[in-house]
């Protein structure tokens, strides 16, 4: 008999812990939400500004060809 009142208090208890949890982060989800859509009202995104195109330079070409050598040879001694 008393083990049957000591399990429905634990069980009573588990059911009254796991409620107080589900209801303190349903709260917390809510309440982030809420903060998200302030900041968001009060400091709107900035327009991204569009970059400019940089002109093509002779070290590009040369950075590419050391960057390709690098690779190949990287490539070539890790083999698998």
């Amino acid at each position: 008999m008393l083990d049957t009142e000591l399990l429905q208090e634990g069980l009573a208890l588990m059911g009254f812990g796991m409620g107080f949890v589900f209801v303190f982060l349903t709260l917390l989800v809510i309440a982030t939400t809420l903060m998200s859509r302030v900041v968001n009202r009060l400091v709107p995104v900035p327009e991204p500004k569009a970059a400019a195109a940089a002109p093509a330079r002779q070290d590009d070409e040369e950075l590419l060809a050391v960057m390709s050598a690098a690779v190949h040879r990287y490539r070539r001694r890790h083999r698998r």
